[in-house]
């Protein structure tokens, strides 16, 4: 099967997480380097301010944190499976709107694949902003994940 006919890592993310699809996430880019992630203006998750509801937008950034892990480790799968550890969110301005997420890896992809060939089980963060359309940040958002080994 040629590249050209396989699925991209957002078809597959919104294909495989029911809460991808639920939101109507789009994911716009999606490298080894950095995920993009929109979420459209939807009343049906806002809160009491009309904006996107604080449950919403850490499933946006979650969700841009696995696209670009799935993008920059999907060569690891065969012995690895990737796991998110834990996360921290701030929200730092009102959002109102679509809110797009931003993720990049914190570590380069070699230096935790040289930690996974060593037999370690490596961790590594992803850092992700949220912004609203008009460029201010409203959250960030810091998720660090692992590649735990198949048994």
């Amino acid at each position: 099967m040629s590249s050209e006919t396989l699925p991209s890592i957002g078809e597959m993310m919104a294909a495989s997480v029911p809460m991808a699809r639920t939101l109507n996430l789009e994911f716009t880019e999606t490298t080894a380097e950095r995920a993009v992630v929109r979420m459209p203006d939807q009343p049906d998750f806002h809160n009491h301010v009309g904006g996107p509801h604080a449950g919403a937008m850490f499933t946006l950034a979650e969700s841009a944190s696995g696209a670009i892990v799935m993008a920059a480790f999907s060569d690891q799968l065969g012995r690895a499976v990737p796991l998110a550890v834990r996360a921290e969110i701030g929200y730092k301005k009102l959002a109102m709107g679509p809110v797009t997420a931003t993720a990049e890896l914190g570590r380069p992809v070699a230096e935790v694949v040289a930690e996974l060939d060593a037999g370690e089980r490596p961790e590594f963060p992803v850092n992700i902003a949220i912004t609203r359309e008009d460029g201010a940040v409203t959250g960030e958002m810091s998720i660090v994940w692992t590649l735990r080994p198949n048994k």
